[in-house]
């Protein structure tokens, strides 16, 4: 049967066990140990046997929870608790050697999504056979462990494509090019105001270029929701930078006929050049958008306080608002930003949305 030696840190970071067979030679010694660096110390059963290992031994180690079958065929040569990469790794074993990670794994791994956890995504060629799996659980009987260790993986996610060998890019692991995640992210919301909302989330997040996803909309169209992400992309070339500002000039400025601000307006103060989020030319209107997520530091409160003294002296007006009020009640920033174009000399040429309609029909009603 197998013994495990003392364990071995890969060059990744990730603790593997020297594992060792009697009957191995040291040909298939080497081969196992450069499998174990290489794969996180996750191997195929395939490639297992090619190491020296028979099915009734492999089915041993499983059997007594020194190993764990993470998927069919697809074994962790450990019994403790999966890494991140261990993880990513066991996926794409399962999912085939033309495998990638995509969607919200490719987009946690470039940096677009903050949350890691739930399944993993991968994109495979539309005639493989792998299908998606539920969350690995521990075989209690066998070992018992606490709650939060009884899950092993948490489970796999198969999207196919006709173009899988177009949208990789060669990443260690391999996955979706940015350009191609962001689409996928999109194209996967339920409705076209979250797709474009997501779309520009994940450009800002992850840095992608407009021309470059220009480039890539032209290359692969879009399955849906076209129109809206290339208005989204208009908006990012315009100075749009964040899910916050798009709100702003989606629901607050286009939906009500306002007219279009200058996006990331340049303004010298103090030797220093600071950039308004959106200024308008008619009477000098300041509107600042305070992402609560950015406006915190310290260097960000002394560049506030910088534009408000700067802002104060020039005697332009300026109004702030936040994800809140913008995103639940972007009515009502309307008719604030309308209300100071107005008193600074701009001719009304706004109009109500639908919404602002059914806020009035609901106020009339009392409910």
């Amino acid at each position: 049967m197998p013994q495990a030696g003392l364990n071995r840190t890969t060059a990744a970071g990730t603790v593997v066990p020297q594992v060792h067979h009697p009957a191995m030679d040291n040909d298939e010694t080497q081969l196992l140990r450069s499998l174990l660096d290489a794969q996180h110390g996750v191997l195929t059963t395939v490639q297992l046997r090619t190491c020296g290992f028979t099915p009734k031994a492999i089915h041993h180690s499983v059997e007594t929870g020194q190993w764990l079958r993470v998927f069919r065929n697809v074994i962790c040569v450990t019994n403790g608790p999966l890494s991140r990469e261990m993880e990513l790794q066991a996926a794409l074993l399962y999912g085939g050697g033309s495998a990638i990670l995509s969607h919200d794994t490719a987009a946690h791994e470039w940096g677009m999504l903050r949350r890691p956890a739930g399944p993993i995504h991968l994109t495979v060629p539309r005639n493989c056979s792998a299908i998606s799996q539920p969350p690995t659980l521990r075989h209690v009987l066998i070992r018992p462990t606490s709650l939060s260790n009884a899950c092993i993986h948490p489970g796999v996610v198969m999207h196919r494509s006709l173009a899988i060998e177009h949208i990789g890019v060669d990443t260690d692991p391999r996955r979706t090019s940015k350009e191609d995640t962001v689409l996928d992210l999109a194209v996967s919301e339920p409705t076209p105001h979250e797709a474009a909302a997501t779309f520009v989330s994940a450009m800002t997040n992850g840095r992608v270029s407009v021309a470059a996803m220009r480039r890539k909309i032209e290359l692969r169209r879009p399955r849906r929701y076209k129109k809206i992400l290339l208005d989204a992309l208009s908006l990012l070339a315009g100075g749009v930078q964040s899910v916050l500002e798009f709100r702003y000039a989606t629901d607050v400025e286009r939906a009500h006929g306002l007219p279009s601000g200058r996006r990331q307006a340049p303004h010298h103060v103090g030797g220093r050049v600071l950039f308004e989020d959106v200024e308008y030319p008619e009477g000098g209107l300041i509107v600042r958008l305070d992402g609560q997520q950015f406006h915190s530091a310290r260097n960000v409160r002394f560049r506030d306080r910088l534009r408000d003294n700067a802002a104060e002296l020039s005697d332009r007006p300026r109004l702030v608002y936040g994800w809140q009020e913008v995103s639940q009640d972007p009515c009502a920033v309307y008719r604030e930003v309308r209300e100071v174009l107005v008193r600074e000399g701009w001719t009304d040429a706004s109009y109500a949305c639908e919404r602002c309609a059914v806020v009035r029909l609901s106020v009339a009603q009392g409910t």
